[in-house]
């Protein structure tokens, strides 16, 4: 941690002092450039007391939540503006550096202000900015049964910062219009407590597929980022969070295999707990899971972190399908003709969207609601609709529009 901020830090001065250069050129004005200074000041001295204030509660979290916000709201403009005053550098390197053109001042400070007002977007009406996403996915052994058979995937709900009623019903009424066959939910459904949950039972409760609903646990569902007054406590936390489950109309799987059956056909279903590297607990047990389904059956899997399909998943058998989230594609990101990218790509190595391996594939779900940023920026909340298509050609494979990473 202490090194990515100091990172962070490195960066963000290297920005500020390109902007700065802007400003001057465009106003001598000794109070733009106090306070100009005196912002950054405060905000680097905050993201440093990160290093050193506890990292559970929800005081930290806020204080954590608002200084990345006001990082993105002050940073990213000036890291987007950079390109244009470096490449003006390089062309004064060769003319002797000359003064700075107020033209091109002028036109950093005009992009770093519509950069700006994308990120209050962002922070407003980017965290109800649903995306619907659809993929298929052949199989030479799907059952021919499930030919066409249809999956809505959400991920990452996050009920304990939800603020807006309306925005979130908005998702769920697009997640119900999609019509599919399955519904599952990879896990992550509070921030910490199991309470967060209880103004949007009901309306979880309208979600509907024929083939039932299902869900896994994410990582923040265990209660593990704040601290209880018993570990009592924490358990009773977690048992009514599974009981939300039930109550919502989702049967949750733990370790666990369940059976979907259409027309004399099957196809297993396979959810696990969270699993993840780097610190994080590793309480799925995959094994275990599958330990009384054929090794030719037809195998969806939920995990909620995609790490697990990276380092347990594709070693161990062949599961046709995995479905995670997690990763919230960082809630900041460039999405445009094909091109992806976000920060969270240098930490995860499948963080958004369809990956394959040796005829297996990996769905991660951007997520549906957000978490220490306010917000989205670029990567908006994911509904998925996977449709299974059987393939008579014996080779796996997607849809020519579908981009593999």
């Amino acid at each position: 941690m202490t090194k990515r901020i100091i990172l962070i830090l490195s960066l963000f001065l290297i920005g500020d002092i390109y902007f700065y250069q802007a400003i001057i050129t465009i106003t001598q004005n000794p109070l733009f450039h106090i306070g100009y200074w005196s912002v950054d000041i405060l905000l680097m001295a905050g993201i440093i007391s990160i290093i050193f204030i506890r990292k559970t509660g929800d005081s930290a979290q806020r204080f954590i939540a608002i200084l990345i916000t006001a990082m993105l709201l002050l940073f990213i403009p000036k890291l987007f503006s950079f390109p244009i005053l470096l490449a003006e550098d390089i062309v004064r390197l060769f003319r002797g550096f000359p003064t700075r053109s107020i033209y091109v001042s002028e036109a950093t400070l005009a992009l770093g202000g519509v950069i700006f007002l994308v990120i209050v977007f962002g922070l407003t009406r980017g965290k109800h900015f649903y995306r619907v996403r659809k993929e298929t996915i052949y199989f030479p052994d799907l059952p021919e049964a499930f030919d066409g058979f249809t999956i809505t995937q959400l991920s990452d709900i996050h009920s304990g910062s939800w603020t807006d009623t309306k925005g979130v019903q908005k998702g769920i009424d697009l997640a119900n219009d999609q019509n599919s066959d399955l519904l599952l939910f990879t896990g992550d459904l509070v921030n910490n407590m199991a309470s967060e949950m209880d103004p949007w039972i009901l309306s979880f409760t309208k979600l509907k597929a024929p083939y039932g609903k299902y869900a896994v646990l994410g990582n923040h569902d265990y209660g593990d980022y704040i601290k209880w007054e018993s570990r009592i406590a924490k358990d009773a936390n977690l048992r009514r969070l599974k009981e939300i489950h039930a109550e919502m109309g989702f049967k949750l799987l733990l370790n666990e295999t369940v059976i979907i059956n259409k027309q004399g056909q099957s196809i297993a279903l396979i959810g696990v707990e969270n699993w993840g590297k780097s610190g994080f607990h590793q309480y799925g047990d995959l094994k275990k899971a599958t330990a009384n389904i054929p090794d030719d059956s037809f195998k969806l899997l939920m995990s909620h972190d995609p790490s697990h399909w990276d380092e347990v998943t594709i070693h161990k058998q062949h599961v046709h399908l995995t479905l995670a989230g997690h990763t919230h594609g960082m809630q900041f990101g460039i999405e445009l003709f094909g091109f992806k990218w976000s920060p969270i790509q240098y930490f995860y190595k499948q963080w958004a969207g369809l990956y394959t391996k040796d005829g297996k594939y990996l769905y991660v779900n951007r997520g549906f609601g957000y978490h220490g940023l306010k917000g989205r920026i670029g990567m908006w909340p994911e509904i998925t609709v996977l449709t299974l298509k059987r393939t008579n050609d014996g080779i796996p494979g997607v849809t020519p529009k579908d981009i593999l990473t």
